[in-house]
């Protein structure tokens, strides 16, 4: 039975409902919403849709208006993570695929509040060396990090041996597989098992035909971290998403290959590359499905937005978000909860700083904020 925000049931109360509108919402999962909101309990999207109906729909919620648009959070699909890592949130970026080359670096990686994957780094060079030791120590590495998300197996080793068990023990533990191509060949990861939904691939340089087939056929995605790799990759059904190996702007690469015009034509090239950089990561990572999937914005989602300030219509959306939206991002929210406010210039890691929504609507009582 649908409960107000703020009633109590059993012995918890349900959090409270805030909407977040702006002049366009682009749920990616849906057309845009011209005068649109966003309704979000917790960390879950409850409901897009226009304004007014929405707002009329949760009369007790927190009211936030936004200028420009608000957008499912930008995914970063390959990145090498550091101990000084800075999440990009002043990007819009609320997902990431990190690639850790120790415990320290993938628990520091954990503590920042930024979503997605942190994939586990393994060289080991032969099986010797695997079997007496990489084994184990992976293992203890995949129960020991101090990581309150998801952990995957970066599969970086010469050796075929050693590959086919990381393929193996990434299936037994249920766990994300990511792979930099420029180490392997296509078909050398299909020989040893790696090649799966499961798994996604950073590419840096153009496949051909045969490879891109093969990836399409396992339902490997690719994360582009280069614009020489694009070609063939875009309109022909890959999966597709963007990475920067370094951090960064996944928007504005996505927006260079326009600009350098590498992608070839496609009529709705803008579409796709915006697209790549929110529901093709969320599908790189595994998490484009169910409960709580990234990518976009849509009832059961989870409420990771961005606000872009970007003036555009239903038609021109995507063409706006992508030549105008790098560098114009106002507020970043990973579960309902603010990241990044540009007026603030803060990126806070527990959600109880700069821009708090907790105090949008002045405690749900309607009252519209406009937040700058």
């Amino acid at each position: 039975m649908p409960t107000r925000a703020g009633h109590v049931v059993g012995t918890r109360a349900l959090p409270a409902v805030t909407v977040h509108s702006a002049p366009l919402v682009l749920p990616i999962s849906g057309p845009p919403v011209e005068n649109g909101a966003v309704a979000i309990r917790g960390d879950r999207v409850l409901r897009v849709g226009a304004r007014h109906e929405i707002e009329a729909s949760y009369p007790g919620a927190a009211l936030v208006h936004w200028p420009g648009m608000i957008t499912p959070g930008l995914i970063d699909a390959h990145l090498r993570l550091d101990r000084a890592f800075t999440p990009a949130f002043a990007h819009g970026v609320t997902a990431v695929a990190g690639v850790a080359g120790d415990l320290d670096t993938a628990s520091a990686f954990g503590a920042t509040g930024m979503g997605g994957v942190t994939y586990l780094e393994t060289r080991c060079a032969d099986e010797g060396t695997w079997e007496r030791e990489g084994r184990d120590q992976l293992i203890t590495a995949i129960r020991e990090v101090d990581h309150p998300g998801a952990v995957g197996i970066a599969a970086h080793s010469p050796d075929p041996m050693v590959m086919e068990d990381l393929a193996i023990l990434s299936r037994t533990f249920g766990l994300r597989l990511h792979i930099e191509l420029g180490r392997h060949p296509v078909a050398f990861l299909d020989e040893v098992g790696a090649l799966s939904p499961g798994c996604h691939v950073a590419v840096s340089r153009p496949l051909d035909e045969a490879d891109r087939k093969l990836l399409r056929t396992r339902g490997t995605a690719v994360a582009i971290s280069s614009p020489f790799a694009v070609e063939g990759l875009l309109g022909g059904g890959d999966l597709v998403a963007f990475g920067t190996r370094t951090g960064g702007d996944p928007l504005a690469a996505a927006c260079m290959l326009v600009r350098d015009g590498s992608p070839g034509e496609h009529d709705d090239l803008d579409r796709l590359l915006v697209e790549a950089v929110t529901a093709g990561g969320a599908r790189a990572l595994g998490m484009a499905e169910g409960p709580h999937r990234l990518g976009c914005l849509g009832q059961g989602s989870r409420a990771d937005f961005a606000v872009f300030a970007v003036e555009a219509d239903e038609q021109t959306a995507y063409t706006a978000l992508l030549h105008e939206g790098p560098g114009r991002c106002v507020a970043t929210f990973t579960g309902g909860r603010p990241r990044w406010r540009l007026d603030e210039g803060t990126e806070t890691a527990d959600g109880g700083a700069a821009g708090n929504t907790g105090d949008a609507g002045d405690g749900g009582d309607g009252e519209v904020r406009r937040l700058a």
